[in-house]
């Protein structure tokens, strides 16, 4: 039975906590904030906005495929670890340049998202939400590897927990922050109105200047130096193959397990998720209800969440906490349809997002820190690429489904089918604990692959 151990003595508590002001982390405090902006604004918020402009459910479902762009990232996360943009990449370097032109290109979309009017037709904001989807896994690319490359694998739970909770921030910012705002600018008379939401995803365009200047102010993290490729074939050798090959040479048929269970880790709360919306306005809770709640108390428990997460894991080891995430996942989804009975209660509606946001916060710094821990930082960018391409690809698929499904049976049976499909994740992370080592793999050297004995 492999252990998630460490023969290094553990870290006073003072030591554990003092880390999270640590350059390192502030800085993964503020790109995390730049990272989670996009996600809902192409997602929940998104779907917010269409259901109260009049967009059937089984739509806006199937519009929450946009998200598939960051399940296929690591098909052009190659070109992100190694291929230089002219002139940034000299003057800022690999990782930052790549950061900056993403961050750019999800700004001029949001701007597009904006000015476009879902009521004359989906294809402006489809088209925009896709370029915001696909610049967007990009920044996730380069920011993954900027992480994984900024510190020793010791601080890479702490540096995972900052980075999710600037995440989580930038969720609510996306989340209630839009609403607020949007509600903020409607003129009197209620339904849908253009106006309030242009300014609030123009105020989310502008808030990716926290990412911009941090990227802007930060220092590039030591470069990895890897041989110089003789001719075309050696570099897509290099920088297509090598690294998915070094993965499989690692840890061979356990492979199997690590990718299963990376693919079904959040499955319960990606397809819960794109209905949550839509839920809040078919229960009748107003645009300022839903934002002020999770500004509130979502915002607390979800900081709450991720540094018990980070801490936990330091102490205890990832896969305890990994195990504990994915019960409060599944749990918190049960909750939903406990709420599903309660009509429009306020009270009830914080007690649900409050628990929902400290499982998410726990599950996702424990689930960061472990797909960090895998990688080889020769090869971070497209080998992280490739573990949180496989974490979102079959839940968005699946989530796709998910109006189609609320408009044939109802929100309670889909509430308790998407706790139902964390079941198997418990299992899983219950065999990943017996059967593979918890790799030390974040800070090996171009020289020194890991070792399926390596512990965490």
């Amino acid at each position: 039975m492999a252990s998630d151990t460490s023969p290094d003595p553990r870290p006073s508590w003072a030591q554990t906590l003092r880390v999270y002001l640590e350059p390192a982390s502030l800085r993964m405090f503020a790109l995390g904030f730049a990272a989670g902006l996009p996600l809902l604004l192409v997602l929940g918020t998104l779907s917010f906005r269409l259901r109260e402009a009049g967009i059937d459910r089984t739509t806006i479902g199937y519009l929450s495929w946009v998200g598939l762009a960051y399940g296929f990232k690591w098909c052009w996360a190659p070109l992100v670890d190694r291929l230089p943009i002219p002139l940034l990449t000299r003057a800022l370097g690999r990782r930052r340049s790549w950061l900056l032109v993403s961050q750019l290109a999800i700004a001029a979309a949001l701007v597009g998202m904006a000015v476009a009017d879902p009521r004359q037709g989906l294809d402006v904001v489809v088209w925009c939400a896709l370029a915001v989807a696909f610049a967007s896994a990009t920044q996730d690319i380069a920011l993954d590897a900027f992480r994984i490359e900024s510190a020793d694998a010791q601080r890479q739970g702490a540096l995972a927990a900052t980075y999710q909770t600037g995440y989580r921030l930038a969720m609510i910012w996306a989340g209630a922050g839009v609403l607020w705002i949007a509600a903020r600018n409607e003129i009197a008379g209620g339904g849908y109105q253009q106006v309030g939401w242009t300014t609030a995803y123009l105020v989310m365009a502008a808030s990716m200047a926290v990412g911009v200047l941090t990227v802007l102010f930060s220092r590039e993290p030591a470069r990895v130096e890897l041989p110089p490729a003789r001719s075309a074939a050696e570099w897509l050798q290099g920088a297509l193959i090598e690294p998915f090959a070094d993965f499989l040479r690692r840890y061979g048929k356990q492979a199997v397990l690590i990718l299963a269970l990376i693919g079904v880790y959040r499955i319960s709360d990606v397809v819960m998720g794109i209905m949550a919306n839509p839920f809040y306005v078919d229960m009748g809770y107003t645009k300022d209800q839903v934002a002020g709640v999770s500004k509130v108390y979502g915002v607390i428990m979800t900081l709450l969440g991720a540094f018990i997460g980070g801490a936990l894991a330091m102490r205890l080891g990832v896969m305890r906490v990994l195990m504990l995430g994915a019960v409060l996942s599944a749990a918190s989804n049960l909750l939903f349809a406990w709420l599903a009975g309660h009509g429009a209660s306020l009270l009830a509606l914080v007690f649900v997002i409050s628990a929902d946001n400290l499982s998410a916060g726990v599950a996702s710094a424990a689930f960061i820190a472990y797909l960090s821990s895998l990688t080889n930082v020769s090869y971070s960018a497209t080998q992280y690429a490739l573990f949180s391409s496989m974490m979102l690809l079959a839940p968005k698929w699946l989530a796709g489904y998910s109006g189609a499904f609320v408009d044939a049976h109802g929100y309670v049976p889909f509430f308790l089918g998407t706790a139902a499909l964390g079941l198997p994740v418990l299992v899983l992370v219950w065999l990943a604990t017996r059967w593979l080592p918890t790799p030390q793999a974040a800070g090996l050297s171009a020289d020194s692959p890991a070792t399926p004995g390596a512990r965490a």
